[in-house]
């Protein structure tokens, strides 16, 4: 069975004061031996007063943060799901228009290659009952337009970030295209987290007979906001395996694949399904 170990962190706005805890957190869940090291949303940077002066480094593979992951990666035989990072330029290579950018999600292979790349899609514009109170995230990031899954050593894993949990026609689709694993790397907000978090991570393995894995932020920022973290490893019964609680920390589970295969066997959902764009068929 694939070993996977979930990196939790408690990113501050700046890369420059997250290098250091974010590498000995990915040495330390590599030495356990997972053969896949998941990251969190915003690990570089969280709540950033820049996102495209970053954004402006990591147009290519040796980017700054691009750059750190790969050579971790292949120094440690290891995958990596880079969470999210601003990326300033678009997958096909066409710059961001105006001061935006996009948060994308790079897989990186044990030989330090960029085997996948996903932007986020769901913007997190939403009013909410903490300090920050009125998130606009549309005013600094391009929404991505891509469905993306990738085969990697712990399956094919079909990538998605924090607020596109709430969108189930996006995790559809990836169970559609083969997806076993669903990653969610995540920020969430404190009074969301507790409310949704756990209900949201578990709906979405259940409905696609799927591990989902979710590395998150989890703590006060240097920003002043205040993340839920629980990062978790759920699996396809949704059943939790495995969860943190609050600050950095590092989760590992064995992941069984067989368990996938066999709920989608005994309840054969997307065999039976009648309903296709909008309309029942016989």
């Amino acid at each position: 069975m694939p070993r996977i170990a979930v990196v939790q962190t408690v990113s501050s706005c700046e890369w420059s004061r997250n290098a250091a805890p974010v590498e000995s957190l990915i040495r330390a869940a590599s030495g356990t031996g997972a053969e896949a090291v998941f990251l969190p949303e915003n690990f570089g940077a969280l709540a950033a007063r820049s996102p495209r002066e970053i954004g402006d480094g990591e147009v290519s593979a040796e980017g700054t943060i691009r750059g750190f992951i790969g050579r971790l990666a292949r120094e440690l035989e290891c995958w990596i799901f880079a969470g999210t990072m601003p990326c300033s330029i678009r997958p096909d290579g066409e710059p961001v228009a105006g001061e935006r950018v996009r948060a994308a999600s790079f897989v990186v292979d044990s030989a330090g290659q960029e085997r996948a790349r996903y932007d986020k899609i769901h913007m997190f514009d939403v009013d909410v009952a903490d300090s920050h109170r009125h998130y606009l995230e549309s005013a600094t990031f391009e929404p991505g337009d891509g469905i993306v899954t990738v085969d990697s050593p712990v399956g094919r894993v079909g990538l998605s970030v924090c607020y596109d949990i709430r969108f189930p026609e996006l995790y559809r689709e990836l169970f559609y295209r083969g997806a076993e694993v669903l990653s969610i790397p995540s920020a969430f907000t404190r009074p969301t987290g507790e409310a949704h978090f756990e209900v949201l991570m578990r709906a979405r393995a259940i409905e696609c007979f799927s591990f989902t894995i979710a590395a998150c932020q989890g703590g006060v920022h240097d920003s002043g906001r205040e993340t839920w973290g629980r990062s978790m490893i759920v699996d396809p019964w949704g059943e939790i395996i495995v969860s943190a609680v609050e600050g950095e920390d590092v989760i590992v589970a064995d992941i069984d694949l067989a368990q996938v295969a066999e709920a989608r066997r005994n309840m054969p959902v997307l065999e039976q399904r009648r309903i296709f764009d909008g309309k029942v068929r016989s």
